[in-house]
């Protein structure tokens, strides 16, 4: 929305929703375990148009979630000078693509990344297809290292990439909301001088949370706490394990649950930690927008190797560290290392703040609408 936002200003522009206006209203979550209804204004500020959605199982789930007999017809109504195409793996998006190849420009916005790649027979298969896939498309904007390479490895030339970094609004996390935070710290019972560690996100085993949580257990401290902010399939067996915590050296009120927060609020969360987890294994843990909100809010930074920004967002020894993915020990000895001194913590999360102004809605924008004027 805030991309929309600042591209009607200076173009006319037409967002179509393929998933229809359902996709809009409230949803249950299968993996928050809830129904979802975001509580920021999504559509305002831009023309758009919901379409019809013939699907027998509508949604972002799978490849046939998501047809619209009318989208050709609706898209050269409107008379574009370019398509931008929000993934190809919906059979209304791959039709598109394949329709107005050679009529209007067909522009690409994805953030898939060579990470999880896959290995023999299904590997060369999924290569032969991506690159025939990419072949309908005549430029891509890529969101970051990891996301280029995966671009250049199936087909796109170094001519066809622009660079349109992944991004959030980054004003909205760094409004200081400081007497908020310090009435969520008070409630947690931590004390200025303590740590609050921070995991907000899906409670899944893409995220790889218990690793975090063992790893915490082991750093035996008193005045460090972990808050894990989301709901999921692991939930259960996260407080289990929380309520076995070794009460002679950390005590279950050093671990902290909070159930999903909408949108309005996790700024508010944010600030309120001293340091970001993300200790994903994936598979499909493409970006990471949550590490951009952390960012944006002043925050240290500890993620794994599996996380897609890791390589362009975090600097080992400066806004935080990478650590490998799924090895307790590198996450054990990056932990340590960063929960000794609470000072050095807010020192890497303004490094952070630095570091993610590069990373702005406005750039990507104005990377967009270079193309689009040129």
């Amino acid at each position: 929305m805030p991309l929309f936002k600042i591209l009607a200003k200076h173009c006319n522009l037409k967002v179509f929703y393929t998933w229809g206006e359902k996709g809009a209203g409230a949803k249950y979550d299968p993996d928050f375990k809830k129904v979802i209804s975001w509580d920021l204004p999504l559509l305002a500020n831009y023309d758009y148009e919901f379409l019809i959605n013939s699907a027998k199982d509508p949604g972002s789930h799978h490849y046939r979630g998501i047809v619209n007999p009318d989208l050709a017809k609706k898209i050269t109504a409107f008379h574009p000078d370019a398509i931008l195409v929000y993934g190809w793996a919906y059979q209304s998006h791959l039709s598109a693509m394949r329709y107005f190849k050679g009529k209007i420009p067909i522009w690409f916005r994805g953030d898939s990344t060579l990470i999880d790649e896959q290995k023999g027979f299904k590997g060369l298969f999924r290569r032969s297809f991506l690159r025939w896939v990419y072949k309908h498309g005549d430029l891509a904007f890529f969101v970051g290292t990891a996301n280029k390479a995966y671009f250049k490895k199936f087909g796109l030339k170094e001519n066809q990439l622009v660079f349109a970094p992944h991004a959030i609004d980054n004003d909205r996390f760094a409004i200081n909301r400081k007497a908020e935070v310090d009435l969520l710290r008070k409630k947690l019972n931590v004390i200025a001088d303590d740590i609050l560690i921070l995991f907000a996100g899906k409670l899944e085993a893409k995220k790889n949370p218990e690793l975090l949580l063992n790893a915490f257990k082991a750093l035996k401290l008193k005045k460090i706490h972990l808050l894990f902010v989301g709901n999921g399939e692991l939930e259960a067996i996260l407080k289990s394990k929380a309520k076995t915590a070794d009460k002679t050296t950390l005590t279950t009120t050093n671990l902290h649950f909070i159930d999903f927060q909408n949108q309005t609020q996790m700024p508010l969360i944010y600030q309120a930690c001293d340091l970001f987890c993300l200790p994903s294994q994936g598979p499909g843990e493409t970006w990471g927008l949550a590490v951009n909100e952390a960012m944006a809010a002043s925050k240290a930074i500890l993620i794994s190797n599996k996380v897609g920004c890791a390589a362009d967002l975090v600097k080992n020894g400066v806004n935080g560290y990478i650590f490998e993915s799924n090895n307790g020990k590198d996450l054990n000895d990056k932990l340590n290392l960063l929960v000794k001194n609470k000072t050095v913590l807010a020192n890497m999360g303004k490094k952070s703040s630095g570091i993610i102004k590069n990373w702005r809605i406005e750039i990507q924008a104005a990377a967009i609408l270079k193309e689009l004027n040129n």
